[in-house]
C-alpha cells in the first residue's frame, strides 16, 4: 500500500515538472507566427501556375511569404499536403472554392485563405484547377553562437 502511494506521488511530481517546461499554448483559434511554417513547393508541374504571373517558382515564394501557420496545427503538429479545388473565371476571380484533402488544424482554412490572396491572370474561359498546399512545419533555429 505504502509502496503504491509512493509510486503514484512520484508519477505526479514528474507529471508537474514536465508540465512546467511546456510553453503556453495560444489562444484557440489564433493563428501563430509567420516563421513556425512554411508551404513547400510541389515537384511537379502545375497547371495552376501558368495563370499566375512569374510561374509556379513565383506563386509558391508568394504563399511562403503570406502563411501564417494554424496555431492548433502547430500545436498539434500537423503538417501535410491540402488540396484545393476551384473555378478561375474569365475575369479572374474564383469561385466553387473547396477542400478536397485537409490534413485538419485550421490548414484547410489557410489555404483557402492563401488561395483568395492569389491575383491570377485572366483566362479566356472559366477552368476547374486544382492546386496543392504541402504545409511543413519549420525547425526552430538556435540563438546560439558557435566559437
Amino acid at each position: 500500500m505504502k509502496k503504491s502511494l509512493f509510486t503514484l506521488l512520484a508519477l505526479a511530481g514528474l507529471a508537474t515538472a514536465a508540465q512546467a517546461q511546456t510553453t503556453p499554448a495560444p489562444a484557440p483559434g489564433a493563428t501563430a507566427s509567420k516563421s513556425i511554417g512554411t508551404i513547400v513547393r510541389p515537384t511537379e508541374a502545375l497547371p495552376v501556375a501558368a495563370y499566375y504571373e512569374g510561374g509556379q517558382e513565383a506563386l509558391y515564394a508568394f504563399l511562403a511569404q503570406e502563411v501564417k501557420y494554424p496555431a492548433l496545427a502547430y500545436r498539434t503538429r500537423q503538417q501535410g499536403r491540402c488540396l484545393l479545388d476551384f473555378t478561375l473565371n474569365a475575369d479572374g476571380s474564383l469561385s466553387n472554392v473547396r477542400v478536397l484533402v485537409n490534413p485538419g488544424g485550421g490548414i484547410g482554412d489557410e489555404a483557402t485563405r492563401l488561395l483568395r490572396l492569389i491575383k491570377f491572370k485572366r483566362p479566356d474561359n472559366p477552368i476547374i484547377l486544382k492546386m496543392p498546399m504541402d504545409f511543413k512545419i519549420s525547425r526552430p533555429t538556435s540563438n546560439t553562437t558557435q566559437n
